[in-house]
């Protein structure tokens, strides 16, 4: 039995066919229309060849790390960085027609596979920067330095590109106010402390992983946190806009692109992970809130004052 603040989403595959059902599957070219809002389940080598080119505003891709990892028995095998390489261009080639001439990507990665995946990117795309978070979870290691960053990488398919720095502002504490004529200089005095609204950088140490007492947890191994999501959405799209995923997972993606108003297509081979994402979908129609984001702000971590 769970705790009652336990609120991780972990309904069986068997439990929850109602949310299976939901999902579509692609297995001739499918018009837009048909693939808008909806997670399609199957292998994303053979559904991505199927989809319309160039539909996609932003694309964020989640792939599997090179790493051992067992994705509720779909086992991903870590390889030499010449087999990982190969992977890595077998998933370029079918997602990289899929992207808008003026779309942007971000891709996921750690700090191997990202010397990889970097790489292969330099060569398709204009390299616009490299995201690094904070990712404070796991144990230590005994022979290592504990991994606690992770890297994103930001690239387009053309000097023209959306890019939307007043909706990722970071609201940070002032420490040592600065005053001009008495007047707070760029930051905001209020009766819970004072605050400053930022422009982000490419280094976020404001990310929570999700965990137990979260609504947006789920058992997923390699679950990705909604404001991270955010971030990159509100950046890199507008409202309405296609977001595309080819590595849905637990729906992380697609549920904060509907948050936001945008719409969203996603791949997943995995019906257990399939059920956890549409369910998370349903919860979205009602609650649309983003841990960490408020106002149009995201919150430096721990700093939001409760509310009364």
């Amino acid at each position: 039995m769970k705790s009652p603040r336990n609120k991780t989403i972990n309904i069986s595959a068997e439990e929850g066919r109602e949310y299976l059902e939901r999902c579509i599957s692609v297995s001739k070219p499918a018009e837009l229309s048909d693939i808008t809002d909806k997670t399609i389940i199957g292998d994303t080598f053979r559904v991505m060849p199927l989809l319309p080119r160039s539909f996609a505003d932003l694309v964020i891709v989640d792939p599997p790390y090179n790493l051992d990892k067992d994705f509720n028995g779909n086992f991903f095998k870590s390889s030499d960085d010449e087999a990982y390489s190969r992977y890595t261009e077998r998933w370029l080639d079918e997602v990289e027609p899929l992207l808008k001439p003026n779309g942007s990507m971000y891709v996921c990665c750690d700090w191997r596979s990202g010397m990889v995946i970097g790489g292969l990117l330099q060569k398709r795309f204009r390299v616009l920067n490299r995201i690094t978070w904070q990712r404070e979870k796991g144990r230590g290691a005994k022979s290592n330095w504990k991994n606690s960053m992770e890297d994103i990488w930001f690239v387009s398919k053309s000097a023209r590109y959306t890019f939307n720095p007043d909706a990722v502002k970071q609201r940070r504490r002032v420490i040592a106010p600065y005053r001009s004529g008495g007047v707070p200089k760029d930051w905001e005095e209020t009766e819970n402390g004072n605050f400053r609204n930022t422009c982000a950088s490419n280094f976020w140490d404001d990310i929570s992983v999700p965990y137990w007492s979260m609504p947006e947890n789920t058992a997923h191994p390699t679950q990705k946190p909604e404001k991270l999501l955010a971030k990159l959405i509100l950046a890199s799209s507008n409202e309405g806009d296609i977001v595309f995923d080819p590595f849905v997972g637990s729906g992380s993606v697609s549920v904060t692109a509907k948050k936001l108003g945008r719409r969203y297509v996603g791949i997943e081979q995995n019906e257990q992970y399939c059920v956890w994402a549409e369910k998370r979908l349903e919860l979205a129609e009602k609650d649309k809130r983003i841990q960490g984001f408020e106002d149009g702000v995201f919150w430096e971590r721990n700093s939001r004052p409760a509310k009364k």
